[in-house]
């Protein structure tokens, strides 16, 4: 589990996100955007506009999973995310995700 980006070569811009199952949803990213049924429309786009040889998949991180029946990812990996998201900033030309709304 962790973070994960679809980073555009291209262009720079990052899509980035978080799960508990990185090879599924780095697998996923890549079947929702050759069958033209991405999340990110702006990502879609581009995907068509300029093909796969444009993008490249990456894990940014991992999470270590302690060894806890009861251990719940959902905060670590929101911790984790935010700070992928502080030093990437993949929003207006450097992403593909909406700037958030201040405050």
């Amino acid at each position: 589990m962790g973070v994960f980006r679809v980073r555009n070569i291209t262009n720079g811009k990052s899509f980035i996100g978080t799960t508990v199952d990185l090879p599924s949803m780095l697998n996923r990213q890549r079947a929702q955007l050759r069958m033209g049924g991405h999340e990110s429309h702006d990502l879609q786009r581009d995907w068509n506009a300029l093909g796969p040889e444009s993008f490249v998949f990456e894990v940014l991180d991992t999470l270590v999973v302690p060894d806890d029946p009861g251990y719940d990812a959902s905060y670590d990996l929101k911790v984790l995310g935010a700070l992928w998201f502080e030093k990437i900033q993949p929003f207006g030309d450097n992403g593909y995700h909406a700037r958030p709304k201040e405050r």
